[in-house]
């Protein structure tokens, strides 16, 4: 069946089916000896057949626990194929699956599986003593992935089976095939519980009809090749993982490398090369800086030309941006570049075949992003919410703009409030949230339209740019209303040693930051003075950097009117980190979070001490 199922292997099997149950089989059969799942640095992977054979085994297991219609089975797993194989298992039963971030402490999972009422949970034997303290009344079976003949036979109340057990039963007179067949579009496919920057986080219900719209949408504006490959390597409670490797793999039949240690998503990018990639703008940043590093360790011979053609190559795309003619021979200069740097650089990087880069979840610097738009890959900025299954508003393939979220995607509407407030609407849109009427109203109006949370402006053509959260805006004590966002993207653009930047300045006479060195971009300044020590604690007080920083931010302060510029600001050392006090596990800014820890500093600041 392997070369005919070869030569017969179509584009996007699954993508016009109606569920993603009915599409994971369409896929499945079409691709039956194809690979579907690698496991990133642990030589196992498995064929589409071996991979739904998998699911038909685990959604039998989940049966014997009684999981049916309806029911909710949370997933505490690394990126892995275990994670796959679970979660789509759950799905044929007409059930809902959903991810914690592993880092969560049992306070916080306790809230999740009190929204929740799951009663299984399956997870890796290392979360064991996490699960032990949290407060689940409905959780009665937990089931551990690793091989292992030592396991418990009880966890906090609940019964602990093996997997390799589970996938061994199945309930008398259990019609697999029935079941999956009678799941329905209007079932929930998932909750996404946000991460969100303040409050408790909240039950997206996302249903197989929202999910396969976003699918057949991306689709549309982005064909699915035959041949494609992706990459999981976000936390699978993120939605993008979901959309941009569990669900996209499910239609297109391409294989997923999963990668558990995400330290390592770059080593797996170059071993995969991926179709389609996403990264948080943080992620684009770290990057740019290593390859900064990389080409600023070059022999003089080859470091001078290399920064000169991308110097020229970013001139190229500032002019492209603004509509101006490229003259003749920077253009030539470029296309020079392109042959004896850029192109070996992508496929050393794994980025040769890519068709669709994504930048989401944060707005990205325009430096960074012009870096890689220099670089020939088409980076290019999204918007969406886990309301909206991650995607609402993307750029075009051969128009991306620098600083735009882009245009609506098809089948989406999108207009302004009156406060500027971003709206949407689409068959996208989630059910509502889990157990909250009060919040969904709140969220959805009665014409269906959600309410984003963003301030946006939308141009002539369409194309939206986001402004900032608007709850997030600073007002100072003068009343005016500035974004944060912006000037922060105005500072890390400025030179690669900030990394990171939050501004202070709400209700405050002027503004105020704290700025985070780069830990990448301060080894390569730290090695290049000499520093035994290239840590970035040892180098912070150096007069070379100091001056640096400072240039920095009178650079990004010209940029910007009187009002918004940064008057004074303190640097640090220690980079934030997600799922911390400063960063959501999704590595959005907690500006409440980074106000409570930095308080006794933001008030030395302004005292100008």
């Amino acid at each position: 069946m392997s070369s005919a199922q070869t030569t017969s292997a179509v584009a996007a099997p699954g993508v016009d089916h109606p569920t993603l149950c009915a599409a994971f089989q369409a896929t499945a059969h079409n691709r039956a000896d194809d690979t579907a799942l690698i496991a990133f640095g642990e030589d196992r992977s498995l064929t589409w057949r071996q991979y739904a054979d998998a699911v038909e085994e685990v959604a039998c297991g989940l049966a014997a626990l009684g999981v049916g219609r309806g029911d909710t089975v949370a997933v505490m797993l690394a990126n892995s194929p275990e994670f796959h194989i679970v979660d789509m298992a759950a799905l044929h039963l007409a059930a809902s699956p959903f991810s914690i971030y592993l880092t969560s402490a049992p306070a916080q999972i306790t809230y999740l599986f009190g929204n929740a009422e799951n009663s299984v949970l399956v997870a890796e034997r290392r979360f064991l003593d996490v699960i032990a303290a949290i407060e689940a009344p409905a959780l009665r079976y937990v089931v551990v992935t690793d091989p292992d003949d030592d396991l418990p036979a009880t966890v906090g109340g609940a019964e602990v089976v093996a997997l390799d057990d589970l996938r061994t039963r199945r309930p008398a007179e259990f019609d697999y095939a029935a079941t999956w067949s009678a799941v329905e579009p209007s079932d929930v496919a998932t909750l996404i519980y946000t991460s969100g920057t303040t409050g408790a986080p909240k039950g997206v219900e996302l249903t197989h009809a929202n999910l396969m719209f976003v699918m057949h949408t991306c689709n549309l504006r982005f064909p699915f090749a035959v041949d494609g490959a992706a990459i999981s390597y976000l936390p699978t409670a993120h939605a993008a993982d979901r959309v941009f490797s569990h669900y996209l793999a499910t239609v297109t039949g391409w294989p997923i490398t999963t990668v558990r240690d995400a330290s390592q998503v770059f080593a797996a990018v170059s071993a995969a090369h991926p179709s389609w990639f996403l990264g948080v703008p943080r992620i684009w940043e770290k990057l740019r800086a290593a390859l900064f590093a990389r080409f600023n360790g070059l022999p003089e011979e080859q470091r001078e030309p290399t920064l000169r053609a991308i110097d020229a190559a970013i001139t190229r795309v500032q002019l492209q941006q603004r509509r101006e003619e490229v003259p003749a021979e920077l253009d030539a200069g470029v296309a020079a570049a392109e042959e004896a740097i850029f192109g070996g650089l992508r496929s050393q990087l794994g980025f040769d075949r890519v068709a669709l880069l994504m930048t989401g979840a944060a707005p990205i610097a325009a430096a960074v992003h012009e870096f890689f738009l220099a670089l020939d890959l088409p980076l290019q900025e999204g918007f969406g919410m886990s309301e909206t299954g991650a995607l609402g508003f993307t750029n075009v393939p051969t128009d991306i703009r620098v600083g735009k979220v882009g245009l609506a995607q098809p089948g989406t509407e999108a207009k302004l409030d009156v406060d500027g407030e971003l709206l949407l609407r689409g068959p996208h849109v989630m059910r509502g949230y889990r157990k909250d009427p009060a919040k969904t109203a709140e969220a959805i109006d009665a014409d269906g339209w959600l309410h984003t949370g963003d301030i946006a402006t939308i141009d002539d053509d369409g194309w939206v740019t986001i402004v900032d959260r608007k709850k997030e805006l600073i007002i100072n004590a003068a009343g005016k209303n500035m974004s944060p966002v912006n000037i922060e993207s105005k500072l890390k653009s400025a030179n690669p040693l900030i990394g990171q930047a939050c501004v202070i300045g709400d209700r405050r006479p002027y503004n105020v930051a704290l700025l985070v060195l780069d830990p990448d971009a301060a080894r390569t300044f730290a090695a290049a003075r000499g520093y035994a020590d290239t840590s970035a604690s040892a180098i912070l007080h150096d007069s070379d950097l100091v001056a640096e920083i400072a240039d920095a931010v009178a650079k990004a302060n010209s940029q910007l009117s009187r009002v918004e510029q940064i008057k004074a600001y303190r640097l640090l050392d220690a980079e934030w980190l997600p799922d911390s006090a400063e960063l959501t596990p999704t590595m959005k800014l907690k500006r409440r979070g980074v106000a409570s820890k930095y308080a006794e500093i933001i008030e030395e600041i302004y005292a100008g001490r």
